[in-house]
């Protein structure tokens, strides 16, 4: 079983379904097929062998859903990245990958194909294709010619006879925001990608009727795999571009009857700070995850208050693995702050600095064994050590995620910090996300984020930022009284500024490290 069978099975199953709703249109599991066969072909026609890496520039559209499986039914890796990636970073994902295609919208010039030709000698072909979904020969790169399609009947995949593929072959590379240092390419295989979703789809219930409301860019981890889930099962995928107007998002999940709407905290927050978001019909949503950061208390308290049918998974993962642990719908107003217990099919513990295994109870790194753990960073031997160190069974790595975690009598997790977050001021340790539950409660705040600032007297002193709703008459002051009456001193916030914005990656995640001073 390969990463986009499921595809090929539902397709077979069921042509006439709507697979897809998309800026494009609706599209059937036939019509859609029928773009994967087309888009594969013109990727054997460009000389994509087997192993080459495909970037994938492209919207969040039919193009880019058909794209993923066409890349895979060819035998090759993609490699996902926004449209909107800089020029430096792009030429750095092909350089860094030696990618044999690219994939691009319309708007992308000869001038920014030349570009890439000069640097990346390995770039075998650009490939173009307009908002149906139709590909669009683009002119070949330092004027050679494609060459004709191969010999299959259009009709017809590449299949494992032409491209020949086995569970343990890389399936995808999905770069990490970078926000520090170069970003680093996380190698998947079919098997990791596949042992995934099982598990998620486990705990999730997914299902073929389900109505999957996907507002997440598909190019990253979270979205892409619902993405993958959703049509693997036969189900309705809605890909939703306008998550930046929470309005359209809350008008879509109405209109096509969603079921389900995986989200990260920024758009849930905007999602109910809409006045009349209670004027929809959302009586179709039964379950609604939330990944990517972890869901402050008072939010998750509205999201719970807005949508009181859905089951509501609150959940943790990194790219480097997919998902780590979950909390069950049940659990999630009894216990605050968790993320839940490892998922099916893994096992996990803690470790102290030394790497000693912790008890329930304790404070520690969170290490991950599991066949979902990723192969590796591409072409990092240094980073990929770092994070797989060897684990109980002979030659077998674990992954060290580099988060620290408390866990309960029970065992289940509650994040406390990236090791690298941790604010040490006064001689004494302060985790970001504790400062943060508390700001979050006062009236007004919809957003913070907080960072340690360099101080001669302290070592690092605590800086919050805040973003405020609109209206809301709170004030730095007011912020740093009710932090003095809740926490130690040593972690009430020193400075406290109020911002339009926190800086967020496309994934959803703030970026600390843009907002400490000299980022």
């Amino acid at each position: 079983m390969l990463l986009h069978h499921p595809f090929e099975q539902a397709s077979a199953r069921k042509p006439g379904k709507t697979a897809l709703v998309c800026a494009s249109g609706r599209l059937s599991y036939g019509e859609l097929a029928a773009q994967v066969r087309a888009m594969a072909i013109r990727l054997r026609a460009a000389g994509v062998k087997p192993g080459d890496r495909v970037v994938l520039a492209l919207e969040s559209d039919a193009p880019y859903a058909a794209a993923v499986h066409a890349v895979l039914a060819a035998g090759g890796v993609f490699v996902p990245l926004t449209p909107t990636t800089r020029a430096e970073r792009l030429a750095f994902v092909l350089e860094d990958t030696e990618a044999a295609a690219i994939w691009v919208e319309d708007r992308f010039s000869p001038q920014d194909e030349q570009v890439l030709s000069a640097r990346c000698p390995a770039l075998r072909a650009v490939l173009r294709a307009d908002a149906s979904g139709v590909d669009v020969p683009a002119g070949a790169l330092r004027g050679a010619s494609p060459g004709p399609p191969p010999a299959d009947s259009p009709g017809e995949v590449p299949d494992s006879a032409a491209a020949p593929r086995i569970d343990q072959d890389l399936a995808a590379i999905l770069y990490t925001s970078g926000s520090t240092g170069r970003p680093k390419g996380v190698m998947l295989t079919h098997h990791n990608m596949l042992s995934a979703w099982r598990s998620v789809q486990a705990y999730l219930g997914l299902r073929e009727d389900d109505v999957v409301g996907l507002a997440l860019p598909p190019t990253f981890s979270y979205g892409l795999y619902h993405l993958l889930m959703g049509l693997g099962l036969g189900a309705t995928v809605v890909l939703e571009r306008q998550a930046a107007f929470p309005l359209k998002v809350a008008q879509t999940i109405e209109r096509e009857r969603v079921t389900v709407f995986p989200a990260v905290p920024t758009l849930l927050s905007a999602l109910l700070g809409l006045p009349q978001l209670a004027q929809f019909d959302h009586a179709a949503l039964r379950l609604v995850s939330n990944a990517a950061a972890a869901l402050p208390q008072s939010l998750l308290s509205r999201v719970v208050a807005a949508w009181p049918a859905a089951q509501l998974f609150s959940m943790y993962g990194m790219t480097e693995c997919k998902r780590i642990s979950y909390l069950p719908p049940e659990e999630v107003e009894r216990r605050p702050g968790s993320v839940g217990r490892g998922m099916p099919n893994q096992e996990h513990w803690l470790v102290d600095e030394t790497g000693r295994r912790l008890p329930n109870g304790s404070c520690g790194e969170l290490v991950v064994r599991g066949s979902h753990v990723m192969r590796g960073y591409w072409r990092r031997p240094e980073a990929t050590m770092e994070r797989l160190r060897p684990g109980p069974l002979e030659g077998e790595k674990v992954l060290h995620t580099g988060d620290l975690f408390r866990s309960d009598e029970e065992g289940y997790l509650y994040f406390v910090a990236r090791l690298d977050d941790i604010i040490k001021s006064r001689g004494e340790k302060v985790a970001p996300r504790e400062v943060e539950e508390v700001i979050h409660q006062v009236p007004g705040v919809v957003a913070c984020a907080v960072v340690g600032e360099p101080d001669p007297l302290l070592g690092h002193a605590v800086k919050a930022f805040v973003t405020l709703a609109s209206g809301a008459t709170t004030t730095s002051r007011d912020i740093v009284r009710h932090c003095q009456a809740t926490l130690e001193s040593h972690m009430v916030p020193k400075f406290v500024e109020v911002v339009d914005a926190l800086p967020v990656t496309e994934s959803g995640k703030v970026r600390h490290a843009a907002l400490r001073s000299g980022s």
